[in-house]
């Protein structure tokens, strides 16, 4: 799943804002089943909030944990590629209104990645495409948990 945690003034973005940033995160992930895509947004008083000393009330810190997906190939072409989709989503609600922000994104080990107990299946694979047609995580049966199994 992607994890998407906003840090953010209490009160910079309305409830509809923040599904529509969770929307327009979603998009960006069209290849994972939607429900693998994780906003959780981290309201923060003003005195709470700090950047270069002071306190900032427009400015949105974002941290990304990519774990269905990472770039193990270390390409910096695909990696900055990401980070231009990534940023044109967020532009309506950052760039457009003034609003500070800063973005990073860290790759996790996706054999230490669960879903209600199982192992997600591999990507691109039959299991993927059947979770991400029911949304939601569905046993797969022993194929694909000897699949997952034999990469460890």
């Amino acid at each position: 799943m992607p994890l998407h945690r906003f840090f953010l003034p209490k009160g910079l973005y309305s409830a509809a804002d923040k599904s529509a940033i969770a929307q327009a995160i979603t998009k960006v992930y069209a290849i994972l089943p939607a429900f693998y895509v994780v906003v959780v947004f981290v309201e923060l008083d003003p005195g709470d909030f700090f950047v270069g000393g002071k306190a900032s009330g427009r400015r949105v810190r974002i941290n990304v944990e990519h774990v269905a997906r990472n770039f193990e190939d270390g390409s910096p072409k695909r990696k900055r590629k990401f980070m231009e989709r990534y940023e044109a989503a967020l532009a309506p609600f950052t760039k457009a209104r003034g609003i500070e922000w800063e973005v990073q994104i860290v790759d996790c080990d996706r054999l230490l990645w669960n879903i209600d107990g199982m192992a997600p299946p591999e990507e691109n694979s039959d299991g993927e495409r059947i979770w991400r047609e029911e949304d939601k995580p569905v046993p797969l049966g022993k194929v694909e948990d000897v699949q997952v199994r034999a990469k460890l």
